[in-house]
């Protein structure tokens, strides 16, 4: 609220629908959303074990299932925490990437299935509605997910297609 009132006085005039999201924490709130992007972006993307890896994640409020592998360097969207899910059993390997939000868009949500792959350098983009990897799917090492994929079926490329056999 402080913020809030800050932004107010520097700005009169502005209607509360218009103060930008981040003035309108607490001061609380924001030295807490600071911390969780401090451990989001440093501490769990580069921690050695899965184990850590994974609880740090879950510590910042990402839903994520028993058995999953989360390799080192992947970028959670911290600012949708909300919004990613991760299933049981899924292998997310080294430097993938999860973008939830990006400018002049809503944040949309990204589903992850119980028993995918999602391979290496991979990217999964919401940019235009809710993103979601069916059950034992296969995400291509390098592939731009911009749309949903199927249970059980291979995707590859940039924009990712999905394989028929």
């Amino acid at each position: 609220m402080i913020l809030k009132l800050y932004y107010k006085i520097k700005h009169p005039g502005t209607m509360d629908e218009d103060i930008p999201y981040y003035y309108k924490r607490s001061i609380l709130g924001e030295l807490w959303h600071l911390l969780r992007k401090f451990i989001c972006q440093v501490w769990a993307p580069n921690c050695v074990t899965n184990f850590m890896r994974v609880r740090l994640y879950r510590l910042c409020g990402f839903k994520i299932g028993v058995g999953t592998f989360i390799g080192m360097k992947c970028y959670l969207d911290d600012l949708c925490n909300d919004k990613i899910e991760i299933g049981n059993n899924v292998t997310i390997s080294y430097g993938v990437y999860f973008a939830c939000h990006g400018r002049k868009q809503g944040h949309n949500r990204i589903i992850i299935k119980d028993g995918a792959y999602i391979g290496m350098r991979a990217s999964i983009i919401a940019p235009k509605g809710d993103i979601e990897i069916g059950e034992n799917a296969i995400v291509g090492s390098m592939t731009l997910v911009n749309k949903s994929i199927p249970e059980g079926k291979v995707a590859v490329g940039v924009p990712c297609k999905v394989l028929e056999k």
